[in-house]
């Protein structure tokens, strides 16, 4: 009779083991796959930021390029009148 019982108990413990086990195994893979989720939304983010800065670098470069020109006609613009101005003077 002690036996029965102890192997019983025995059985027991062993099969609340295994079943511990495998939900430990479940929430290891949750974890992992919560963990690339996170991962991945932020190499979204950094790839979106990296595209933005790029954008904000192409159009400051732009306008940069553009007060030049403007800049270079008002000198041309500049100078032809002092040239005027001394034909005149002369």
């Amino acid at each position: 009779m002690k036996k029965s019982i102890l192997s019983i108990t025995m059985a027991a413990l062993l099969g609340l083991g295994v079943v511990s086990c495998r939900e430990q195994k479940g929430d290891a893979e949750e974890t992992a796959d919560d963990v690339e989720e996170t991962m991945d939304t932020a190499s979204d983010a950094v790839e979106e930021t990296g595209d933005a800065m790029e954008e904000a670098t192409e159009e400051v470069m732009e306008e940069g390029a553009e007060e030049m020109e403007e800049g270079a006609e008002t000198m041309e613009e500049g100078a032809e009148e002092m040239e005027e101005a001394t034909k005149e003077e002369m």
